[in-house]
């Protein structure tokens, strides 16, 4: 394989990861949420798994192996209630835009266009599930840019945690813990 469809192979992989602990993530997700917002905690589930099997169909189609989902994952903070239900939902869409950035980056053509609607998709449920919205979304957690955790919903006070540290881009969340 050449050095360009190998880092295209792995920037597919790391999306394939965020999806997979996306769709686990929302399974924590509806099972939390009122009932309000059960139908677009569903859409979004759905829309996860969609994206997980056109990943997985990619990788195979490059003559590689998809990584398959952890057997559970570790989430990022407890999900006791309604309001840490949709904060897990930003942060979950927040991880999966973050790793489409770097598959836009590595990839070209019809694939790259995929990447970027798929990271322009989670940017939008992110918006809708926060309340408002970051700029270029996706990319500031990347660069260790300081945003306002009240507008967020990423700060110590929302989650009952110290500092938010976000994890890289590269990185899904929850976090395999099998």
């Amino acid at each position: 394989m050449s050095g360009r469809k190998t880092g295209e192979v792995t920037a597919l992989q790391a999306a394939l990861a965020a999806e997979h602990a996306a769709v686990y993530g929302y399974g924590v997700v509806g099972g939390r949420i009122h009932e309000g917002r059960r139908t677009e905690a569903r859409a979004a589930y759905d829309a996860h798994r969609a994206r997980r099997d056109a990943l997985a169909r990619e990788v195979r189609g490059l003559g590689a192996e998809p990584i398959a989902a952890s057997a559970a994952y570790a989430l990022p903070f407890a999900v006791p209630d309604s309001a840490a239900a949709v904060r897990l939902a930003v942060e979950l869409e927040e991880r999966v835009a973050g790793v489409y950035s770097d598959l836009v980056r590595a990839a070209t053509g019809a694939r790259r266009r995929e990447a970027a609607g798929a990271l322009r998709e989670a940017a939008v449920r992110a918006v809708r599930w926060r309340g408002g919205s970051v700029a270029f979304p996706g990319l500031a957690e990347r660069a260790g840019a300081e945003t306002d955790p009240a507008a967020t919903g990423a700060g110590p006070a929302a989650t009952g945690a110290g500092p938010a540290t976000p994890a890289p881009a590269s990185t899904p969340s929850p976090t395999p813990t099998a």
